[in-house]
């Protein structure tokens, strides 16, 4: 796993004046946990923004403080409703000496014949899976191979998954990470073509006849 590393400095100001130091380019953040006492920080917003992006949330993040290194997952990200943008940034420290609990991405490799030759459905039920570990075997992602779904019904189960002896997975063994369905029937709807009611013309008279006289 690639290390990603953060610089930062300590932020004195709080409140309403952090608004202040996002026009600057400064990004808020807090860094707690761990025997830690909450440690408010400022970031440069732009690195910052493009570092976390995408970042899968079981990814150490190590934040360095006037010359101390804080490994962390990052806990939260605050967004700017209209342009996107992050506005603060919550930092869970960890020890690496000590398991943790996180949720790890599950990441879908592979062609299922069942989809590909039966046209079936895959269903993903599980986006993620929970963990419990030391912090340096924490994995980005859990890949699930599905070219072993071959027919319709087929299903990957959280049991099926291996993983290193040093990860442990805490989500029930039975519960349904990915399946493959059949699609659902087409209903068939009859066309109704209305019937027009007869019309029955009066024939005209015979060239000659004349009405009865009164």
């Amino acid at each position: 796993m690639e290390k990603v590393v953060l610089k930062a400095v300590r932020r004195d100001v709080i409140g309403k004046q952090v608004k202040v130091l996002r026009h600057e380019g400064k990004l808020p953040a807090v860094v707690y946990g761990h025997h830690l006492a909450p440690l408010p920080i400022l970031l440069d917003a732009r690195e910052a923004g493009k570092t976390l992006t995408g970042l899968a949330p079981s990814t150490l993040v190590t934040i360095e403080v006037e010359g101390k290194s804080y490994p962390t997952l990052v806990r939260e990200k605050q967004r700017n409703q209209i342009l996107g943008s992050l506005i603060h940034v919550d930092f869970l420290a960890v020890s690496m000496e000590e398991k943790l609990r996180a949720d790890v991405m599950v990441a879908i490799a592979g062609v299922s014949l069942a989809v590909k030759d039966f046209n079936g459905i895959l269903v993903q039920e599980l986006n993620t899976l929970e963990v419990e570990c030391l912090p340096q075997d924490l994995p980005e992602k859990v890949v699930v191979d599905i070219s072993g779904l071959s027919q319709i019904g087929d299903t990957i189960y959280v049991r099926d998954i291996n993983l290193s002896e040093r990860i442990k997975i805490l989500d029930d063994a039975d519960t349904v990470i990915v399946s493959v369905t059949a699609q659902a029937a087409e209903e068939v709807v009859e066309e109704v073509v209305p019937v027009e009611p007869e019309v029955v013309e009066k024939g005209k008279k015979e060239e000659g006849e004349e009405e009865a006289e009164e």
